[in-house]
Parts: structure tokens; C-alpha cells; sequence
């Protein structure tokens, strides 16, 4: 079977399409794979890291803005849809896929529309609570509109044929116990938080995590592993400053976590953004959680996607507006009081 993945512009839409690709890669070793993504685009490194054929297309998101820079960017990306879609259209004319499969994200667009065009069935996967805007124009094209999550069901059309799936995880996410993975990281004994903001970072929880950090090594409290992302650097001289020293023992300060699946099987607890696929691997090994929904995505849907875990009682919320160091060391103490 010849099989077409496409979507990007997060690791929440990459990272299912590589789940699903990689079991069927291990079921049915004869088939062919191809992923759809944007040049340039996160999901180029990540794909090709995967081992899978990557072919890229020339694509961009709207912005929301009204401004001189918001118009000209979407006038930009107008001509780059007729662009993506002929290059597109050329992909599917020389792979000739049995089927394409799409994960979100604006650069799913183009290829799941010329497979339309061109009668080749394909099936769409949202990962949020809150479903995204390429995700509801193309779903009644779809032969099948997968969700994560039966609250998303409602803002589709009737006639789409839906089916709860929940999200498709990592397969090694739930590979070791804990205390093999506080070995393997050379940790102790002491319960263990993990925190990150996302591959580029988040000011704010930056700021709150580094509050953290100092009160909970001034206490000899807890391990704590945490990235800052592309856009943190800053991280290591501001615990300085607060007279912490990043290379303390049970200190793990980096810039981006490439051994998530260790990282997550060593924590008590995570402190996190909501993306949808990061909460199904929580949930997926059990860990409680400190959600902090970032306000800067569309229609809000991180906000949705914590607010499912909080309903369960599986998750604690803090809103970034609401985010201090001072709160975020108390809702740390609540939970591990627990764990």
C-alpha cells in the first residue's frame, strides 16, 4: 500500500502522523510512505529524524491580523496556496497513493484537496477538543473524520462520518518504569518535576519555573528537569541570579528534550502546556499535571483540550494571565502531596 501523510506547523500535528506511520512501517514492512509538509517547516526535520520520504511544498498561514504587515502576509499566501497546490497535485500524479491521510495544520490543505480532485480517498485526524479550521473545511470531503476527543464531535456537520479514536501516541512512551528512567537520568530518590514551555519556549512559564526552581533548591525539595526552549537562553543566567546554579545535583537544564519518553516516566508530576498530543501521553502513563493553556493559538483549543483533564480531576489549570511563581509553587506542592 501506498500511503501519503500530511500536516504540520506544531509537533501536535506531526508527531500522530508519525505514530500512525511508524506501526504501519512495522506491521506491513512492504508499504510505501511519503509525508506532504512546508519547506522549511518543523515537520521536515522531524520526518526525515523518522526515516521517512519527505517532499515539501511551498505554503503559509493566514494571520489574523489587520494591520499593513497581517494583509501583506495573506496576500503572500494566497498566491502560495495555487503554488502549494500544483506542486501538490505534481506529488500525488508521481506517488499515486492508495490513500492520504492528514493530521492538521495549514499545509494539509493543498494536498488532501488535489487528492480530492483526483478521486483518492482520504481521512483526516483531529487531535483537539476544539477542532481546527483545515480540519472542518475539509471534513466532508473525508471518508473518515477521526477525533481524540467525543467534544469536538459537535462542530462538524452531521453527514461527516466521525469516529472516536483518541489521539495516537509514541510507542516507547510508556517503554520504562520510573525508576529505571530516574537511573538512567541519575537521579535520586526525591519526587521529580518536569516542566516545559514548547520547542521555542514560553517567557512566562519561564519566569514562574525559575521561582520554582530556586525556592525548591533552597529546600533540598525536588528534582527538577526542565526546558527552555529556542527562545529561553536566558534561563540558566536568570537561575544565576537568584543564586542557583543550574549544574546542581537534580538539575536537568536544557533547550529541548530529545528522550521525552524517559523524561515523562521519571516525573511525578508535569508542568506543561495543553497540546493535544503532550495530555494524551500524561494521561496515557498516568501523571497529573499543571496545564498552562497558551493564549496565543487558534480559537483558544488549549484551553479546551486542559479543560477536559481538569472535568476528570487528572489535572490542574493555571491560566497564563494568572501565571506567578508564587502560585505555581503552591498548585506544585498540592499535587505532589498526592503522588
Amino acid at each position: 500500500m501506498k500511503i501519503i501523510f500530511t500536516g504540520g506547523g506544531t509537533a501536535g500535528h506531526i508527531n500522530p502522523a508519525l505514530a500512525i506511520a511508524e506501526l504501519i512501517r512495522e506491521r506491513d514492512p512492504a508499504s510505501e510512505i511519503l509525508y506532504i509538509g512546508a519547506k522549511g517547516g518543523m515537520e521536515e526535520r522531524l520526518v526525515k529524524n523518522a526515516g521517512f520520504n519527505f517532499e515539501s511544498i511551498t505554503i503559509s498561514g493566514f494571520s489574523r491580523k489587520l494591520n499593513f504587515q497581517g494583509i501583506k502576509k495573506n496576500l503572500k499566501t494566497l498566491k502560495n496556496i495555487f503554488v502549494a497546490s500544483k506542486q501538490a497535485g505534481k506529488i500525488l500524479d508521481e506517488f499515486k497513493p492508495d490513500i492520504c491521510m492528514g493530521t492538521g495544520g495549514f499545509v494539509s490543505g493543498p494536498p488532501l484537496r488535489e487528492a480530492y480532485k483526483r478521486k483518492i480517498p482520504f481521512v483526516i485526524h483531529e487531535q483537539n477538543a476544539f477542532p481546527g479550521v483545515t480540519t472542518k473545511l475539509l471534513a466532508k470531503k473525508a471518508k473518515k473524520v477521526m477525533l481524540a476527543s467525543a467534544a469536538a464531535e459537535k462542530y462538524f456537520d452531521k453527514c461527516c462520518d466521525i469516529v472516536i479514536t483518541g489521539n495516537p501516541i509514541r510507542g516507547d512512551i510508556k517503554s520504562l518504569s520510573k525508576e529505571q528512567a530516574k537511573e538512567k537520568l541519575g537521579l535520586d530518590k526525591r519526587p521529580t518535576v518536569l516542566s516545559f514551555g514548547g520547542s521555542l519556549g514560553a517567557r512566562k512559564i519561564n519566569e514562574a519555573v525559575a521561582e520554582l526552581i530556586e525556592w525548591s533548591v533552597k529546600g533540598n525539595k525536588y528534582n527538577h528537569l526542565h526546558a527552555y526552549g529556542q527562545y529561553g537562553t536566558w534561563f540558566k543566567d536568570l537561575l544565576r541570579k537568584k543564586g542557583v546554579n543550574p549544574n546542581t545535583d537534580g538539575l536537568i537544564i536544557q533547550e529541548y528534550i530529545n528522550d521525552m519518553p524517559i523524561r515523562m516516566a521519571a516525573a511525578d508530576i508535569v508542568i506543561c502546556r495543553a497540546g493535544a498530543i503532550t495530555l494524551s501521553e500524561i494521561e496515557a502513563i498516568g501523571k497529573p499535571a499543571i496545564l498552562i493553556p497558551s493564549p496565543n493559538v487558534a480559537e483558544n483549543h488549549q484551553y479546551h483540550n486542559a479543560m477536559e483533564l481538569v472535568k476528570a480531576k487528572a489535572a490542574e489549570i493555571i491560566e497564563e494571565k494568572e501565571l506567578t511563581g508564587a502560585i505555581l509553587i503552591e498548585k506544585t506542592k498540592k499535587l505532589l502531596e498526592f503522588t
